[in-house]
């Protein structure tokens, strides 16, 4: 399943076309981006699509709309889809521990305490978890050598776990808000639910669904994926092997060739690669209810605050469903989202938003780190999105 890629601006458009190709000239032009490509779908239909610049620009290659790119949390809402179905089929309880599956994973809180971590609190981020990317570099997860899922190639699923789970938690399950590895536990009890890697468990009961099948855990064509870049003075600097950057208040690592490793255990929370067009197909399919995926009610649920307010003190305005941020007030959000828009990004520099009230998804893909993620091509894709509106 997968809209058209055809007639790039409708004359109904209202001047998207040309707002959103400023936003992405400007982008290319001041050398914040090296490529992206952008897909826009208004009442389910294909309202704009744009490939531009370069997917390798040492080898001036030019972005094509087939471009493959390292998802990284693009991963997550993918995952959680998965484990809804299961959900779905009575197989996974949100309420279940997840010690049902993983029953050595049992990290304490700072008191030594062992609470119970359930289903619900992983796909939250409640579960007390974190990530290393977040923490100062003395802390526990970088003592621990645990991985962000984005590094350390080789590294099995079984391995990193255990180490994680030697770290605290940095609050009891349900009383906090903290992006986290939470996903790539649920990818580690999906796996042990399923019998099977989690690509398969992605790939039947996801992917196949919906008729997609550049999106994985492994990447189909090399010649499509698009090469990775990070954020660099005076223009992005190509990544390496390894790369190092700044984020917050800590750094982030990236491994790009660990897609290649497989030994490398898949990772639910920044694994996969994919396409633009099989991103917002996915989203399209969330977007207008679910089928045949989902339930509505689960969709509902999914595009509801389930993280309770917690997350509200990081981010005013928002909060956390399934997989994804919800638009909980656009006023002290400060967007112009809708309320009950879903939104989220990933660290190889993608952004994407469903905002059902206006009957709009838009996927922004680009092989920039951080720019493409929240730079200021985001705000000026998006301002220009709604402008047009």
């Amino acid at each position: 399943m997968s809209l058209p890629l055809e007639n790039s601006a409708r004359p109904s458009d209202g001047g998207l076309a040309e707002g959103v190709d400023a936003a992405i000239q400007a982008a290319l032009a001041d050398k914040r981006l090296v490529g992206a490509v952008v897909l826009i779908a208004k009442d389910g239909e294909l309202a704009y699509h744009r490939a531009a610049g370069l997917a390798d620009r040492e080898n001036d290659v030019a972005m094509q709309e087939d471009a493959i790119f390292r998802l990284a949390s693009i991963t997550k809402p993918i995952v959680t889809i998965t484990a809804m179905r299961l959900v779905e089929q009575g197989r996974i309880g949100l309420d279940d521990p997840i010690t049902k599956w993983l029953p050595d994973f049992r990290p304490r809180l700072p008191d030594g305490s062992e609470p119970v971590i359930r289903i619900r609190h992983l796909l939250t981020h409640t579960s007390g978890l974190g990530y290393t990317f977040a923490e100062e570099q003395d802390g526990p997860y970088h003592r621990a050598g645990v991985s962000d899922g984005l590094d350390t190639p080789g590294r099995s699923i079984a391995d990193n776990l255990q180490r994680l789970a030697s770290a605290p938690l940095l609050f009891a399950p349900g009383e906090g808000w903290q992006y986290s590895l939470a996903m790539d536990v649920l990818g580690g009890t999906i796996e042990k639910e399923t019998g099977g890697n989690l690509d398969t468990a992605v790939a039947e009961l996801v992917m196949r669904p919906l008729g997609l099948s550049d999106t994985a855990f492994s990447v189909r064509d090399r010649n499509r994926l698009a090469a990775a870049y990070m954020n660099a003075e005076p223009e992005p600097q190509r990544m390496g092997d390894e790369a190092i950057m700044p984020i917050l208040d800590g750094t982030i690592r990236f491994a790009p060739d660990r897609i290649f490793d497989p030994g490398s255990y898949q990772s639910g929370g920044a694994g996969m690669v994919g396409t633009a067009s099989d991103v917002l197909a996915i989203l399209e399919t969330v977007r207008k209810g679910g089928a045949p995926l989902l339930s509505t009610d689960t969709v509902k649920a999914m595009m509801a605050d389930q993280a309770g307010g917690h997350m509200q003190p990081q981010q005013p305005g928002f909060g956390f469903g399934y997989g994804w941020s919800v638009v909980i007030d656009p006023v002290e959000a400060q967007v112009p989202f809708s309320a009950g828009t879903i939104k989220w990004g990933g660290v190889y520099g993608h952004s994407w938003f469903i905002d059902p009230k206006k009957k709009l998804t838009a996927v922004a893909l680009t092989n920039t780190a951080l720019e493409g993620m929240w730079g200021q091509f985001t705000i000026d894709l998006r301002d220009a999105i709604y402008a047009a509106l």
